[in-house]
C-alpha cells in the first residue's frame, strides 16, 4: 500500500503564505495560525532576513537559546517557537533537520497559583454586571478555563444533568459541573442568544463556525441554533479564512478587562485574572473535600501534578482531620 502522499503549497506563493496555505490545508486552528506565523517571522528577522532554507537545525538552536537566555522566555512560550520552526520545515519546506534541537532550556520557575477566598469573591462579584458577571461565574462555578468559556455552544450545555461539556486543549473532551445559582440566568441568557440568531436567520445570515470536517459532513449545522456561541459578539464580522460574515463568539478582551476592573474596584491585593476564578474553583473544591483525581479530570489536567500545585494553597485545618485512632472501639 503506497503512503498518502505529502501536501505541497503553492511554489509561487511567498513563504508566509504558504505557511499558511499548508497551516490551513491540515485545518489547524487561527490562532495556532496566527502564532505560528509570528514564531517564523521573528525566527526570519533574527537572521536579518535569510530564507529559512539556507538555515539549518543549529540556527534554529541559536534562536531558541536566544529567547531562552537573553528574552527569558517561558518553557512554554519556547516550546511553542520550536514545534512552529519544525512545522515550517518538515511540512512547508519539505526540509528535514539533520539532528536533534537541542536549544538551552527556558528554566521552569516553581510558582503556586494565585487563589481567591470566598469573601474576596463575593466582592469581586459586586463589582461586576452584565454579561461579564455572568460569564465570571461560570468561570468561578465550574472551573472553566478563559477561551473555554468564550467558546461555548448551546448544545455544550446539559440543564437536565447540570453539567457543561467542554472541548479543551488538546480538543478533548471533558464534563464539569454547572452550579445551581448560575442555571436560572444562563437560561434566560441563552433565550436572548436564540432570538438574536432567529433574527439573523430572518436577515439571510446565521451561519457560525464550525470545524471543517463537521461542515462537510452535516451540510446545514452551521445554521442550527444549537451550535451558536452561548456568548456571541454584538455585531456580525467577516471570517478572515472563508471571508463569509457570520456572528463570531465575544472578544476574550472584554472579560479579562471587567475581572482586572472588579479586582481593582474590589481593593483585591492580589493580581487577579480570569485564571484566578479557576484557580480558586479548584483549590474550594479540594477544600470541599473532592478526591484529587476527580478534580483533574474536571479541570481537564492531563497530569495529576498540575492538580497537586492546589494542595500547596488551600486551606489546611488540620483540626477538623479524623485520625484513624478516632474509630476503633
Amino acid at each position: 500500500m503506497e503512503s498518502q502522499s505529502k501536501f505541497q503549497p503553492d511554489p509561487k506563493l511567498r513563504l508566509m503564505d504558504q505557511v499558511k496555505e499548508v497551516l490551513r490545508y491540515h485545518h489547524y486552528a487561527y490562532r495556532t495560525e496566527q502564532s505560528y506565523c509570528q514564531w517564523i517571522l521573528r525566527y526570519i528577522r533574527f537572521y536579518n532576513k535569510i530564507h529559512p532554507k539556507n538555515l539549518n537545525s543549529n540556527d534554529i538552536e541559536r534562536f531558541l537559546s536566544h529567547l531562552a537566555l537573553k528574552r527569558e522566555v517561558s518553557v512554554s512560550t519556547q516550546r511553542q517557537a520550536l514545534n512552529a520552526l519544525i512545522f515550517l520545515y518538515r511540512e512547508v519546506l519539505d526540509i528535514p533537520l539533520d539532528k536533534k534541537i537541542q536549544p538551552a532550556r527556558s528554566k521552569k520557575k516553581p510558582k503556586l497559583p494565585t487563589v481567591m477566598g470566598r469573601d474576596e469573591v463575593r466582592l469581586l462579584f459586586h463589582h461586576i454586571t452584565g454579561i461579564h458577571a455572568l460569564m465570571a461565574k461560570l468561570l468561578y462555578g465550574s472551573g472553566l478555563r478563559l477561551m473555554e468559556c468564550v467558546r461555548l455552544r448551546i448544545k455544550d450545555i446539559d440543564f437536565n444533568r447540570k453539567r457543561i461539556n467542554i472541548l479543551g486543549k488538546g480538543d478533548k473532551w471533558r464534563s464539569t459541573i454547572l452550579a445551581d445559582p448560575v442555571i436560572p440566568e444562563l437560561k434566560n441568557h441563552i433565550e436572548r442568544v436564540k432570538t438574536i440568531h432567529h433574527k439573523d436567520l430572518e436577515e439571510g445570515f446565521g451561519e457560525v463556525y464550525i470545524p471543517a470536517a463537521l461542515a462537510r459532513k452535516y451540510k446545514n449545522a452551521a445554521m442550527e441554533t444549537r451550535w451558536q456561541f452561548v456568548f456571541p459578539s454584538k455585531k456580525r464580522s467577516i471570517d478572515p479564512r472563508s471571508g463569509r460574515e457570520r456572528r463570531h463568539h465575544v472578544m476574550e478582551s472584554g472579560l479579562q478587562k471587567a475581572v482586572k476592573r472588579a479586582a481593582d474596584r474590589a481593593d483585591i491585593d492580589k493580581r487577579v485574572t480570569c485564571h484566578t476564578l479557576r484557580h480558586s474553583f479548584a483549590t474550594t473544591m479540594l477544600e470541599n473535600g473532592i478526591n484529587i483525581r476527580m478534580l483533574q479530570e474536571i479541570m481537564g489536567h492531563a497530569d495529576v501534578k498540575t492538580t497537586e500545585l492546589y494542595t500547596h494553597v488551600m486551606d489546611k485545618d488540620i483540626s477538623r482531620i479524623k485520625s484513624p485512632l478516632d474509630d476503633l472501639d
